[in-house]
């Protein structure tokens, strides 16, 4: 007979969500489904409200990166407005912006995945979380604890909180940087630059085991994100890049104010989650990945010497593993 498996809820995610998996009499796969549980409906409710009120409204849609949210309502304020905003004002925008990708990035990491990368993913699940990553290297689990706090404290410096800061809005941020806490984010770096490069040498060692034990593991789809005039690593501003699972570049230089041109969003009644694809691709066959996956991708160069010999390392790897 067919079988319905549910894993629920699933975890290592930052948010709730369940998998259905459907076998048929013969016990073998024949449908998988990721469900996105919670209903937000923030495109209906924030209807009618003031411009000023957005940024401060649009940043719940999530705790773990209220930021993001924050920074892009902010700038959809300035589109609205038609105004450009001061280059300092950028410049504090990006820092909090890269705040944001250091405490979710170190959250993802040390918290979520590290256990099973490390630990491995044949260990004890009882014991196969951070609780059990502390028991067998507690300096490494701490240094990552540290890491994320190093994220959170920028924004808390830049913002006044950490989590739903009101500091940027449309027409720049609120407040300008002192030097005093210039100065004491730049205490933490050597210490943050430091744990990074061990967080990257474990999952280095990691990626080398999984690789004989995985060696099928691509999954070709489209990929989109920001990219530089240049065509470099972008996060804030810049041009849509569309690539394939192939590394051919399907779009380029897509003005992001014209998304929806080029973009549709499917629903399916069996999640909340949206789903978005490429248009001249249609669904489903247009549909995409986004973040740091896609930004490595589909990028040229990261202008950061560190970063950007770890995206060729990547490449070479991807390379080496399709070989």
């Amino acid at each position: 007979m067919s079988k319905m498996i549910t894993i629920s809820p699933v975890t290592r995610i930052e948010g709730h969500a369940k998998i259905t998996i459907q076998l048929d009499d013969n016990h073998d796969v024949i449908d998988a489904r990721f469900h996105v549980n919670e209903f937000r409906g923030f495109e209906k409710f924030t209807e009618g409200r003031l411009l000023w009120e957005m940024p401060g409204i649009t940043s719940r849609i999530c705790g773990i990166c209220p930021a993001s949210h924050l920074v892009t309502s902010a700038k959809a304020g300035d589109d609205i407005l038609a105004v450009e905003i001061p280059e300092t004002a950028e410049k504090l925008r990006r820092l909090l912006t890269l705040a944001q990708w250091l405490q979710s990035h170190a959250l993802s990491f040390f918290h979520l995945s590290s256990p099973d990368f490390l630990l491995g993913f044949d260990s004890d699940p009882a014991t196969r979380n951070v609780f059990g990553l502390i028991a067998a290297d507690k300096e490494f689990t701490k240094r990552g604890i540290r890491l994320r706090k190093f994220g959170q404290e920028i924004i808390e410096i830049l913002g006044g909180r950490r989590i739903h800061t009101p500091w940027t809005v449309p027409g720049g941020v609120r407040e300008p940087l002192e030097l005093v806490k210039r100065d004491q984010m730049l205490a933490w770096i050597p210490e943050a630059r430091e744990t990074v490069k061990l967080a990257l040498d474990a999952l280095k060692k990691s990626i080398k085991s999984m690789l004989k034990k995985f060696p099928s593991s691509a999954f070709r789809t489209l990929l989109v994100g920001l990219v530089s005039k240049d065509g470099g690593l972008e996060y804030y501003d810049g041009f849509l890049r569309i690539k394939d699972g192939n590394d051919n570049t399907i779009a380029d230089k897509i003005e992001p104010k014209k998304y929806f041109e080029h973009f549709g969003e499917a629903v399916e009644p069996w999640s909340y989650l949206k789903f978005p694809y490429y248009k001249p691709f249609d669904y489903p066959k247009g549909m995409y990945r986004v973040g740091p996956l896609a930004r490595v991708n589909i990028c040229d160069y990261i202008e950061t010497p560190l970063a950007e010999a770890e995206r060729k390392f990547l490449n070479r790897s991807a390379g080496m593993s399709m070989s």
